[in-house]
């Protein structure tokens, strides 16, 4: 796990505990012109899973180095000793990291933030949080899958159709992003799960290897069948090859057997950009009385039935539809909520430049 201390220039490492359905590899590296590693990564096996992150740190060589490391160990704490479901678990543990970030950020640490992208896998099921322009990606069946979209002002403009992938490589606003850990109390991110399948190999990345080789390079790579640990050393010799003009890390992680889903309903997809942490932790819990209420038409209708034999039909029908549409009304006020509490800063609209306070000073 990361810590406080200053990260190695070169870490390259394999694990997996015995019983573990998972392999995985992590390496980080400064790069070629850099001369401080300000990225961090995260790799930690359980089981029923592990917890994966990515951090790449900004607002100055020491700044930068201190806040992705900060950032990771309040994840894993928070995470790994937390009793909640894992998508509640890992939402706060992103709130966590992101108020340590922020309660750091003074003195000559001001201004110093960090992007996280953070996977835990819990059986069958993955859980993806999501904060600035770290990515992360699936490969599956030879297909390659970016399952993030980056937070940064040259990702919304590719999206408005104002820039090209290839043009946006080259901006000189490339490093600009919109969205990072440290910068408010509540923070902003996108949370959604998916179902794993035997076979799939998962990759985090900061963007010294993602804004710098190419993704069909990046699909090749991973496509090469080498396990975990080799393949993210040829993913950031890739990098350090075109120049390394950044700090480069990398985690690959495989799923080596089919496990279970768990129990518990993994969180949507949302397709409006991130949202406050109090919002999405609220969407999951629900409306309480409406719940309570479609408890008490499950256990009225049963009472119901028994005790009036001769209009059970009628009255299992009526409290059938009843349900239904509390049901319907739950999920309708569920999305509603996260509609409203999509921040205005995201629905950025074709500016002349970034805001020159949202831009990463590495």
């Amino acid at each position: 796990m990361a810590t406080s201390h200053s990260p190695p220039i070169y870490t390259l490492f394999m694990r997996r505990s015995a019983t573990s359905p998972l392999l995985s590899g992590l390496l980080t590296d400064k790069g070629r012109q850099r001369s401080v590693n300000q990225d961090a990564g995260l790799a930690v096996e359980s089981l029923s899973g592990g917890l994966y992150a990515v951090a790449d740190g900004m607002g100055g060589h020491a700044a930068g180095e201190l806040a992705a490391n900060l950032a990771l160990d309040a994840l894993g704490n928070t995470f790994l000793k937390g009793r909640k479901r894992p998508p509640e678990r890992l939402a706060e543990a992103v709130q966590a990291a992101n108020l340590e970030v922020m309660h750091h950020a003074v003195g000559e640490y001001v201004g110093m933030g960090t992007t996280l992208v953070a996977l835990a896998i819990d059986k069958g099921a993955a859980l993806l949080a999501h904060v600035g322009d770290s990515r992360a990606y699936l490969l599956r069946g030879g297909e390659l899958t970016r399952l993030t979209e980056d937070h940064s002002w040259v990702a919304e403009q590719v999206r408005l159709g104002h820039l090209t992938e290839a043009e946006a490589r080259e901006h000189q606003w490339r490093s600009v992003v919109s969205n990072a850990l440290g910068g408010e109390e509540r923070v902003r991110l996108e949370l959604y799960g998916f179902a794993l399948k035997q076979g799939d190999r998962l990759m985090l990345c900061s963007d010294g290897l993602s804004g710098v080789v190419e993704e069909h390079d990046l699909k090749a790579m991973l496509g090469w069948g080498l396990p975990p640990a080799i393949t993210v050393q040829r993913l950031v010799d890739a990098a350090n090859s075109l120049g390394g003009p950044d700090n480069v890390t990398a985690v690959v992680v495989d799923v080596d057997c089919q496990q279970p889903l768990p129990s518990y309903s993994l969180p949507p997809r949302q397709n409006d950009g991130p949202i406050y942490v109090d919002v999405l932790l609220g969407s999951r819990k629900g409306s309480s009385p409406l719940v309570y209420a479609a408890l008490a038409l499950v256990y009225f209708a049963l009472m119901g039935a028994l005790l009036f034999q001769e209009e059970r039909t009628f009255i299992l029908s009526v409290s059938a539809a009843a349900l239904i549409g509390v049901l319907l009304w739950m999920k309708w006020h569920s999305q509603r909520r996260l509609q409203q509490a999509l921040p205005q800063a995201l629905r950025l609209k074709k500016t002349a430049g970034p805001p020159k306070d949202q831009q990463d000073l590495n």
